[in-house]
């Protein structure tokens, strides 16, 4: 498979912080959509990304959860991924996304974009990456904050992260919750925007994202995140991202 891009990614609690360059004069993902907020921050050259039929330039452009859109390159990007049901993500959506699915936010991480250039430039390992990708998070606007899912949403994320290493469903979410499925079904989706099935592989595609970042295998990531194979992780990872997980070469360390 031809690999398109290389960098570093970091994932912590609730977000992620890719850092990648393209190997080839320009790269090109198509629409897609990802439950992540997406915020890309242009460290060299230019990006493009479409979105409501509008063209975005950045340098700083933050992409709503769920929104699809597609996105051209040249040069080299960083994406901060923040999960939307933080409270981060939450009071980020009330603070950008009232009125349309994108923001251009430049003016409010002029420096950190500076930061993630100078370490961009300067081949700053994963311990840089995820102190700067924490504080460009401090630098969003999140001061008017939302008010917390239910608690028994809350209990449903909870439950489903740590039980990633079983079969995880909604009816035992729900019963871990004291709910009928079609309850618990409908509540999360009412708090969250999307089905409790699609939340879990999404939580398996960030687990295999952080194995295969920290040097596995397509195929070990695959199997310890719960994909069935390392084709079902990357047409998931395609799906999501918008190219194969092969198409990218990681370092780590």
């Amino acid at each position: 498979m031809s690999v398109v891009g290389r960098g570093r990614i970091v994932i912590w609690e609730g977000a992620s912080l890719w850092m990648l360059e393209g190997e080839q004069a320009s790269a090109e993902l198509r629409p897609h959509a990802h439950h992540a907020i997406q915020i890309t921050f242009q460290l060299k050259g230019s990006f493009e990304i479409g979105i409501a039929s509008e063209k975005l330039t950045g340098p700083v452009t933050a992409v709503a959860s769920d929104a699809l859109h597609d996105f051209r390159a040249s040069g080299a990007v960083a994406f901060l991924f923040i999960a939307p049901e933080s409270s981060v993500g939450r009071a980020l959506d009330k603070a950008l996304f009232t009125d349309r699915p994108w923001a251009d936010i430049t003016n409010r991480l002029t420096g950190p974009l500076e930061e993630l250039r100078q370490c961009f430039f300067s081949a700053g390992g994963e311990d840089d990456m995820l102190l700067l990708g924490r504080k460009a998070i401090e630098s969003l606007p999140t001061a008017d904050q939302q008010a917390l899912p239910d608690p028994r949403v809350l209990r449903m994320l909870d439950y489903a992260h740590k039980h990633l290493d079983d079969v995880v469903t909604l009816p035992s979410a729900a019963a871990y919750v004291s709910l009928s499925d079609s309850r618990a079904r409908h509540l999360f989706v009412a708090q969250t925007g999307l089905p409790f099935k699609t939340y879990v592989l999404w939580l398996r595609l960030q687990r295999a994202v952080a194995l295969y970042a920290q040097g596995h295998t397509l195929t070990e990531s695959a199997h310890d995140a719960g994909f069935a194979d390392s084709a079902h992780f990357s047409r998931t990872f395609k799906k999501t991202f918008g190219l194969p997980a092969g198409a990218l070469r990681l370092f780590h360390g």
